[in-house]
C-alpha cells in the first residue's frame, strides 16, 4: 500500500527527515515511533501531500507520487495531533462538513455522520458544540472526521496523547475494529 525509499526533508539547518525507508502492506497497522522532533509529523505531511520531500521516492497504492502527494489525498484519512475541527459547530455538523469536503452527497453525509457518532458512543453529544467536548471525546470525533470518507489508509498523529486511560483504550480498540471490518457498506 505504501512504499517509502530514502525520504529526506530539511528545514534550513534542521534535518527533519533523514533517509527514511519503510513499507506498509494493505490491512497492516503500522506504528511510526520516535522521540519528539524525530520527523514523524513531517513524514506524514510529506506522504499526505502537505509538504514536499527534498529527496526520496514514495509509491502509494501503486501511484508514484513523489513530489505530488495530492494525487493520493482521497485515499487517506488524516488525524492530526491537535484537533482541526470547529469548536463552534456541533459534533454532527463537524462530521457533515468534513464529509462535504470529500464530495459526499447530503443523504450519505447524514447517514455516515450518524453511524460514526453511534459507533463512537457520541450520540448524546452529537448536537453539542465541539468546543465543549472532553479531550477523549474530541479525539474520537477527530478520528471520525478522518474516516468519514472511508479512506484506504488512516494516518493518526499521536492519537492517544493527553487523554485518559479509558479513552486511549477505546481509541486503540477502534483502530483494531476499523482494520477488521469496514464501517460503511
Amino acid at each position: 500500500m505504501i512504499e517509502v525509499e530514502r525520504l529526506s526533508k530539511r528545514f534550513g539547518d534542521v534535518q527533519a527527515v533523514d533517509n527514511v525507508s519503510f513499507s506498509v502492506r494493505e490491512g497492516e497497522i503500522f506504528g511510526f515511533l520516535g522521540p519528539n522532533g524525530a520527523g514523524k509529523t513531517t513524514t506524514i505531511n510529506i506522504l499526505t501531500g502537505l509538504a514536499r520531500p527534498d529527496a526520496g521516492r514514495i509509491n502509494i497504492a501503486g501511484i508514484a507520487c513523489t513530489g505530488n502527494g495530492r494525487d493520493t489525498q482521497s485515499l487517506f484519512g488524516i488525524v492530526p495531533d491537535e484537533s482541526n475541527l470547529y469548536p463552534e459547530l456541533t459534533g454532527f455538523d463537524n462530521l457533515s462538513f468534513c464529509a462535504a469536503l470529500y464530495g459526499l452527497g447530503k443523504a450519505e453525509r447524514i447517514n455516515r455522520a450518524k453511524k460514526l457518532l453511534k459507533f463512537l458512543d457520541l450520540n448524546e453529544a452529537a448536537n453539542r458544540k465541539f468546543g465543549g467536548y472532553s479531550k477523549g471525546m474530541k479525539r474520537k470525533l477527530t478520528i471520525a472526521a478522518g474516516i468519514i470518507h472511508q479512506p484506504q489508509s488512516l494516518f493518526l498523529d499521536e492519537p492517544t496523547t493527553g487523554i485518559d486511560v479509558n479513552s486511549a483504550r477505546q481509541i486503540r480498540r477502534l483502530i483494531g475494529d476499523l482494520r477488521r471490518a469496514p464501517l460503511f457498506s
